[in-house]
């Protein structure tokens, strides 16, 4: 199963006859899991198999290929996603897999984080993708960020399989993790590998589609790869194998025509027909192929670069982009094809130590080469491309030419942000870019002498670049510099990598909650801004209705003036000054969220009218309908889970109680306790320290954004009389 790239063929259009692996044998995949769950070995294994390296990193040593950074290695997590090209070659013996058979393809894998402070990272890598590899663990099945980039992958249209990893561990169990899957996140998932064995006993796999045994045999656990034997199924599993290939075929033929002619008229399914049918049904995202195995043991990590090959899309089995011609609403279709303009989408920056600034770039239509010059539809701008690369983790190697459904990355060029298009400037259209959430924590931060204030400018500039869902802003009242993240983790990652990449030495505050205001019934405001100071004056007045809209629709202002009573020209500058006084706050200087506004009246002076005074007008008249409309604090709130041995129930769930969460279930598997509960984030500050605390450290937890609810009346004044006193506070 070592995989050693054949020299491909050139095929015919939609290829370039200069590409060296066609579009039907590129696969674009990220791996994305719950922490912990196994992605970094899954793909470090890959590596091996692929050949792109020749000993084997492990997460515990710290010497992965993509985790790279030092951050990484020490906290043995990934922080951010990294992109690697390997190429796989599929050659199983007695038959298998022969619609492939010797054909090498090239596979770029992103491997994302699974910690939720940087979910950023999932997000932007599911943008760009064309299927993911979900990792699950054996023994815990769906965990709480297993559903968030399940969801992710679901809002971007991704298809995917999933990998039941750690078969090998104590308490692994291959149908728990399946009835997860289908309970928790709603999959239509079947097996199409089954386990041979368990924990310390599981030996290999059953190929359902194929009737066949893979074996693994013994071999050095660090570098060399595991001999296997493909042979019949063992007597005693073979009536399970037989009996889950027909539930196979049964939940094929619910969701394909072609299997259920075949099983009304009862004619042999073929195993190249069914692996067809699962292909197309797992293209469409109707169908989740389930494999298992163990990447650390180096267990079906070979089924798996197969399946990819076999189940996952090419970028000619996924919907083309489609974006929408720059100034314009017209939808504009973007053809997956070599010969078409060009057209990409930049989906993350990174500055390297050696190289400088990286863009990464996934091309959806036609190719580049050095020496061309790109245009950016947001800027206006063109740039020629000095130097093109893909990276092999912390290793880059320059090429000389991109093509549809590459992803690489571009060296060198400026005034670029992550979600901008990069297009021939003849075809002027802008991709949809990624969303992403937005901060929920904040601390000021000060440095400590005026050198370290020019390089923190600095630092902090180049990493907002990088993350979006990074901000650092100036507080106007007190002159603090304020940065804002996804968490405690997050802050401490952007402070780490100030002192060590930007040499920065600074202070930091304690971490501060993004409350939010909002309104709880409709009310009526009027602002007047009337100023005579001998001379021309200025005269400004408003007056608008506002009241709560939907939790979650945001906040929409809208101009129902009739009979001119402002000026049209005007209106703009009420409105400005109405979105200006709802970005600041009223209440307590925190962003107002959910609510409408309307300008319905008014009144303006023939000579001191302008736009500065309708603007203030509409900050006061937003302030006094503001006070009037019942306002209350907005906190955000999270999804908890703990996982504990069950004597350590009792005081987790009190530490939760007292800490204002609310217990959601309490669940018992394998001799340990999942406690779900949705706590305040402003009381799970330190919460890592308690839980090892409480339990011994044999507790752990994961959270995850939930909600924003209301902040009860007795912790809302003191939070007040804190914003009140600590400006710096508020963001």
């Amino acid at each position: 199963m070592h995989a050693v790239p054949d020299k491909p063929t050139p095929s015919d259009s939609p290829n370039s006859p200069h590409r060296e692996y066609t579009l039907e044998r590129t696969r674009n995949i990220g791996i994305a899991a719950h922490i912990d769950a196994g992605k970094t070995t899954t793909t470090e294994r890959i590596l091996f198999y692929t050949g792109l390296i020749h000993r084997i990193g492990d997460v515990d040593d710290g010497n992965t290929v993509t985790d790279w950074m030092e951050q990484e290695r020490e906290r043995g997590i990934t922080i951010t996603s990294a992109a690697v090209t390997c190429y796989w070659t599929q050659k199983m013996e007695a038959g298998l897999y022969k619609a492939f058979d010797s054909i090498a393809h090239r596979i770029n894998i992103i491997d994302t984080p699974g910690h939720v402070d940087f979910t950023a990272e999932v997000e932007r890598s599911m943008r760009v993708l064309d299927g993911a590899v979900a990792v699950f663990c054996a023994v815990a099945g769906v965990q709480p960020q297993s559903e968030t980039v399940w969801r992710q992958a679901t809002k971007y249209n991704v298809p995917r399989i999933a990998f039941v990893n750690k078969m090998d561990r104590i308490g692994a169990n291959f149908e728990n993790a399946l009835s997860d899957m289908r309970k928790k996140l709603g999959a239509y998932a079947y097996p199409i590998f089954l386990p041979i064995g368990a924990e310390e006993n599981f030996e290999g796999v059953i190929d359902l589609v194929n009737q066949r045994a893979i074996v693994w045999g013994p071999g050095d656990v660090l570098n060399e790869g595991l001999k296997y034997e493909v042979k019949d199924i063992p007597d005693e599993l073979k009536e399970k194998a037989q009996a889950a290939l027909a539930e196979l075929i049964d939940a094929v033929s619910n969701k394909d025509d072609t299997i259920a002619e075949m099983v009304i008229n009862e004619t042999p399914v073929e195993p190249q027909v069914l692996k067809a049918a699962i292909r197309r049904l797992t293209c469409k995202i109707e169908f989740v192929p389930v494999l298992c195995g163990s990447a650390f043991k180096k267990k079906g990590v070979q089924v798996l670069m197969d399946a990819v090959v076999d189940y996952l899309p090419s970028p000619l089995d996924v919907p083309g982009a489609h974006g929408l011609e720059v100034g314009t609403d017209n939808v504009v279709q973007v053809r997956t094809n070599d010969g078409e303009k060009f057209c990409s989408l930049a989906f993350k920056l990174w500055t390297d130590t050696y190289a400088g600034k990286l863009v990464f770039f996934r091309v959806y239509s036609g190719h580049l080469k050095k020496g061309d010059t790109i245009y950016n539809p947001r800027t206006r701008r063109r740039e020629r491309v000095s130097r093109l690369m893909i990276i092999q983790g912390s290793e880059r190697k320059d090429i000389n030419e991109v093509f549809a459904g590459d992803i690489a990355a571009l060296v060198g060029l400026r005034n670029i942000t992550t979600g901008d298009t990069l297009c021939d400037e003849d075809f002027d259209v802008t991709l949809e870019p990624p969303t992403f959430p937005e901060p929920v924590i904040s601390m000021a931060v000060e440095p400590k002498t005026k050198q370290d204030r020019d390089k923190m400018s600095e630092g902090l500039q180049r990493l907002a670049e990088e993350d979006p869902t990074f901000r650092c802003f100036t507080n106007e009242e007190t002159g603090q510099l304020i940065i804002a993240g996804m968490g405690e983790l997050h802050l401490e990652i952007i402070r780490d990598r100030l002192f060590r990449e930007f040499k920065v030495q600074a202070n930091a505050g304690a971490p501060q909650i993004a409350y939010r205001e909002t309104i709880t019934k409709a009310a009526e405001g009027e602002g007047k801004f009337i100023r005579q100071s001998g001379g021309r004056g200025q005269y400004g007045h408003a007056c608008i209705e506002i009241q709560p809209n939907e939790r979650g629709k945001g906040v929409e202002v809208e101009n129902k003036i009739v009979g001119g009573s402002i000026p049209k020209e005007y209106i703009p500058a009420v409105i400005a000054g109405i979105e200006e006084a709802i970005k600041g706050g009223v209440y307590a200087g925190f962003q107002v969220i959910d609510i409408k506004a309307q300008v319905t009246d008014g009144s303006f002076h023939e000579v001191d009218s302008n736009e500065l005074a309708f603007k203030m007008a509409g900050i006061f008249a937003l302030k006094d309908a503001f006070k009037k409309a019942g306002p209350i604090l907005l906190e955000p709130i999270m999804k908890v889970e703990c996982t504990t041995p069950e004597e350590y129930q009792g005081d987790l769930v009190g530490d939760i109680s007292r800490r204002r969460g609310a217990i959601q279930n309490i669940d018992s598997k394998l001799g340990q306790v999942i406690v779900s509960a949705h706590v305040p984030l402003a009381e799970m500050f330190g919460y890592a320290t308690a839980i090892r605390s409480l339990s011994k450290g044999r507790a752990s937890y994961s959270m995850e954004p939930f909600s924003f609810e209301q902040v009860p009346n007795s912790v809302a004044e003191k939070i007040l009389d804190s914003a009140k006193s600590k400006p710096a506070a508020r963001t």
